[in-house]
């Protein structure tokens, strides 16, 4: 289980190392007992489905999020995102929401993120397994180490990305990312809970203006629609 070949194949020279860790051997027994007892969420296979859909040298931007969705089916290894048929979930009906305000692109009818994907968004969740029904229940066995060297893996790349800090969770990663090469784009988190500070952000004309100024092409951030 902790052969790099887990991992896709454009991560595998700046994250295999880790898989050889004491850590994350410990980790993916954890995980292991963890679905010998009952659902795991997302299932084995897209756990590095994030890495999978944006491989190293093509991540644009990473935005990082909290941990999987823990209902049966939503998740598929992408923050924020579901599988298609799977109704949106609060926060990402509130990002829909500012999209529509700031950039004044339809609601899509659905929360199937991987069109963003495709174009360098790294959706990362800062956990990347979770017990069904139990939200935040595999936080802190290994994979908070695991994801800061995802993070400190894109910051330190010679090509300049665009990270996304939606909260005071995801902005307590600031100092694994260097604010002189890359941009930092940092707001409240899109939950229903703080989304009222996070409504008028902007941050999709932030994300695209910087990336532009690091000479990449703008993100589309239109989903289509699935219906």
């Amino acid at each position: 289980m902790t052969d790099t070949a887990m991992l896709p194949e454009s991560w595998r020279g700046v994250l295999g190392d880790e898989l050889q860790k004491p850590y994350f051997k410990e980790l993916t027994e954890f995980v292991e007992e963890e679905r010998a007892k009952g659902p795991v969420y997302p299932p084995r296979e897209e756990v590095f489905a994030a890495l999978d859909a944006t491989p190293y040298e093509r991540v644009k931007v990473l935005i990082l999020g909290q941990d999987p969705y823990h209902g049966e089916g939503q998740g598929h290894g992408l923050c924020f995102s579901v599988r298609p048929g799977v109704k949106t979930p609060p926060s990402l009906r509130n990002i829909y929401k500012e999209m529509q305000e700031e950039l004044g692109l339809p609601v899509p009818d659905n929360g199937y993120l991987m069109p963003w994907a495709r174009q360098g968004v790294l959706l990362l969740n800062a956990v990347l397994t979770v017990r069904a029904g139990e939200a935040n229940s595999h936080k802190g066995k290994g994979w908070e180490k695991f994801t800061d060297a995802v993070i400190r893996a894109v910051a330190e790349r010679p090509d300049p990305a665009v990270f996304v800090l939606w909260g005071n969770y995801a902005q307590k990663k600031l100092p694994l990312i260097d604010e002189t090469r890359h941009v930092v784009v940092k707001g409240a988190h899109p939950s229903p809970l703080s989304a009222k500070k996070f409504f008028g952000s902007r941050p999709f004309t932030q994300i695209n203006e910087a990336i532009a100024r690091q000479g990449h092409e703008p993100i589309d951030w239109r989903i289509p629609n699935l219906g």
